[in-house]
Formats: structure tokens, C-alpha cells, sequence
């Protein structure tokens, strides 16, 4: 991302508390955290941060209706950053259907790669919940390696009905 570039944000409440959304100057979601903006500076990288809640509304309710009914299928225009192999596992995970987790071993199967060269992609992935990397798990069922916490990872999956 240049450092240049212009985002818009929001930051609202859900009932896993303060969620915050970025877009792009074409209203395409570029990264989202559990958190505030500096959660959110942090996972976009460089780049200014405007506040705009009415760019960011239909992320807003996207991510608010998720939380009454999380086996929606988010239907929003997404712009993450990432070398060609994480752009490629992030395709994948925003495949794998709410109420249902996979491996990174799934995942390295299906894209190529390595287990932890998707853990890595998994790790990088700008874009939480709506890319969806809480559903990829260990393979022995761990809920290792999510940036908000096993604890809350535990609570998207449960609510998902993965768990």
C-alpha cells in the first residue's frame, strides 16, 4: 500500500465489541479489526485514515447483520494487499462456508504450499471475519493462531456452530 493513499474508516460496536472497517477510495473494504483505529492503522499499514461513517455503512451492516445471523455470506467489494500467494489463500479462505473450518494443511493442499506458509497468509490477512481466517484451524483441532484470541476465535466458531 502506498503511504499515501487515503482510507476511510468506522468504528462501531458489536456484541464482540468495537469493530472498525477501512475502504478505499472506490468504497472496497481494504482491512477491518475487533477494535479501535489504532487496531485497525496496524493492520492496514501505511496510509491515512479519515473518519467517513457513511462510506462505511454498508460495511457496518454487513458486519452487524453477521452477528445476528452468522452463516450470512458477506457480499462486499474487497481490496486486500498481499504478495500474488496470500492474495491466492485468502480466495480460498473466503470459500470455506460459515459453520465449517479447515486445516492449514486443507488449505496448503487445495492453493499449494506449506502449512505454514498459509499460517503466515492466515496471520498477514488484512481483512478478519469477512475473510473469514478464524474457520482455519490446527490440525488437531487447535484454535491456534488468530490475531483477536483463541477466546474470541472460539466465540465466531461456536456462534458459526463449528464448535
Amino acid at each position: 500500500m502506498k503511504s499515501s493513499a487515503t482510507y476511510y474508516w468506522s468504528s462501531f460496536r458489536t456484541p464482540a465489541g468495537a469493530f472498525s472497517v477501512a475502504l478505499d477510495a472506490a468504497g472496497a473494504v481494504a482491512a477491518t479489526a475487533f477494535g479501535g483505529r489504532g487496531r485497525l492503522q496496524a493492520r492496514l499499514g501505511p496510509g491515512r485514515l479519515v473518519r467517513d461513517d457513511r462510506r462505511a455503512s454498508a460495511a457496518r451492516r454487513a458486519v452487524q447483520a453477521y452477528f445476528k445471523n452468522p452463516k450470512r455470506t458477506f457480499r462486499l467489494r474487497l481490496a486486500p494487499a498481499g504478495t500474488p500467494f496470500r492474495l491466492k489463500a485468502w480466495k480460498a479462505l473466503a470459500r470455506i462456508p460459515a459453520g465449517q473450518t479447515r486445516t492449514y494443511g486443507d488449505l496448503a493442499k487445495q492453493i499449494g504450499g506449506s502449512p505454514r506458509a498459509i499460517g503466515g497468509a492466515m496471520g498477514a490477512n488484512p481483512i478478519c471475519l469477512i475473510l473469514p481466517c478464524h474457520r482455519v484451524i490446527g490440525s488437531s483441532g487447535s484454535l491456534t493462531g488468530f490475531a483477536f484470541g483463541e477466546s474470541l476465535k472460539r466465540r465466531l466458531l461456536q456462534g458459526e456452530g463449528a464448535l
